[in-house]
């Protein structure tokens, strides 16, 4: 029997078209996670630089590692508490804590304001764009997983895109506050609204699948076994220690997912915090900066409409291989190059990598992680790819301080290419050659 026609408990039922509504509200709500995101990539770098006049790239990369350290943590603790007190009460929770980050970028009287409101947006969007990756895949079952994660992640980036190019000629014509972040502020208050009082708790989803039949093949070809709960609600028979362990290193798939993940979110806190201040050095306006910066989450987010589809098509590996290689390529582009044709064409580049990477990584932790504790094993890769953040951060303002920014990117490319070439030989192909 077809998973997206078998009903399991009251009315249950797994698959995109008999949850269409509530799929597509879930992907508007990660839009306004992403928005959230994209109101500081083109701003926060120049406010540091300019208003705050931080000279040190370390120091004016601070927000980043306060948001990614902070994002990280609220990523695994998001997974265990989705699957111990349901799905929406996590998602209010995350946009509750949004609502002061708006006002204090605007109004932030010095640099600490400005990581502490990093710090609450790093909770925001752990607990928000966690609990909306859980949630599309309780719904639409084993048979559309890459097609589900590619519009989740498509609607956040591309809403990240659309802000930051936003902010950027908000900025240019007003100023660098209050203009760009008076955006972040609707985007809450309208996110807010909408989790409390259209969205719909998806955990009995979960259960419905844990209870079919599950036809693993080859998504345990090569794997380690890994043991599943007899009963989905009981958590005692696969602790979260245990679930943390098999994502982090006892499952191949898992684990070269989870470390292709932090280097992926590495080079995107370097495309982030140092681009911005790369461009302008070389003469670059606002305003063009804010469309680099915008080009790159444009790419990365309509690509994932394919690639999130095409990895259900021909598989997860040899994607996220790929998309590894051609992040590199792209990188070693930024670092090459002088002037905005060849920046723009390494963020289209870079965009392309990360389309086939981002969505497919996620499918294939739902290939692998048995229902019962899915909800944790994406937070365990979550919490692991997001750390890429604070890592990226770290490494690539110490770098810039000690040889330029130029040296940065050309070693975060060549971590990127290693990063590809681990999934290569470790990673074995979790797609299910069958349906349930």
């Amino acid at each position: 029997m077809s998973a997206a026609t078998a009903a399991r408990g009251e009315g249950v039922r797994l698959g995109l078209r008999a949850n269409m509504a509530q799929f597509s509200l879930l992907v508007a709500v990660n839009a306004l996670v992403g928005g959230m995101l994209g109101q500081e990539r083109t701003v926060l770098p120049l406010l540091a630089r300019e208003v705050f006049h931080l000279s040190a790239y370390t120091a004016a990369l601070t927000y980043i590692v306060a948001f990614g350290a902070t994002k990280a943590v609220t990523n695994f603790f998001a997974g265990t508490l989705s699957d111990r007190y349901g799905r929406k009460p996590v998602l209010v929770a995350g946009w509750l804590v949004a609502l002061p980050v708006p006002a204090l970028l605007i109004w932030g009287p010095s640099w600490g304001w400005i990581v502490l409101a990093n710090v609450l947006l790093g909770v925001n969007q752990g607990l928000t764009w966690s609990t909306t990756v859980i949630m599309k895949i309780d719904l639409v079952g084993p048979e559309r997983r890459g097609l589900a994660m590619g519009f989740n992640e498509a609607s956040g980036y591309v809403a990240l895109a659309a802000t930051a190019m936003a902010t950027g000629s908000l900025a240019a014509h007003w100023g660098l506050r209050p203009a760009p972040f008076l955006l972040g502020a609707a985007y809450a208050a309208l996110a807010l609204g909408l989790s409390t009082l259209a969205v719909r708790e998806t955990r009995d989803h979960a259960r419905a699948e844990a209870a079919l039949p599950r036809s693993l093949g080859s998504a345990r070809a090569g794997g380690t076994p890994i043991p599943a709960p007899v009963n989905p609600d009981h958590h005692g028979e696969l602790t979260t220690g245990q679930v943390a362990r098999i994502t982090s290193f006892g499952d191949k798939a898992l684990s070269a997912a989870s470390q292709a993940g932090l280097v992926n979110n590495l080079n995107d806190a370097l495309a982030w915090g140092l681009f911005p201040l790369l461009f302008a050095a070389h003469g670059l306006s606002v305003a063009r900066i804010g469309v680099l910066a915008a080009l790159y989450p444009a790419v990365w987010g309509f690509g994932q409409l394919l690639t999130g589809w095409w990895s259900d098509r021909i598989g997860r590996k040899h994607l996220i291989t790929a998309g590894m290689l051609v992040q590199a390529a792209a990188l070693a582009l930024v670092a090459a190059g002088t002037t905005f044709p060849v920046w723009a064409a390494a963020q289209v580049l870079l965009g392309a990598g990360t389309a086939l990477v981002y969505p497919t990584l996620l499918a294939a932790i739902g290939d692998v992680a048995h229902p019962a504790w899915r909800a944790r094993s994406v937070g365990v890769y979550r919490l692991w790819r997001d750390g890429g953040f604070a890592v990226g951060a770290l490494l690539a303002g110490v770098l810039a301080d000690a040889y330029g920014p130029a040296a940065a990117t050309w070693a975060v490319a060549v971590l990127t290419a290693v990063s590809g070439l681990v999934v290569a030989v470790r990673m074995y192909e979790t797609r299910p050659r069958t349906r349930s």
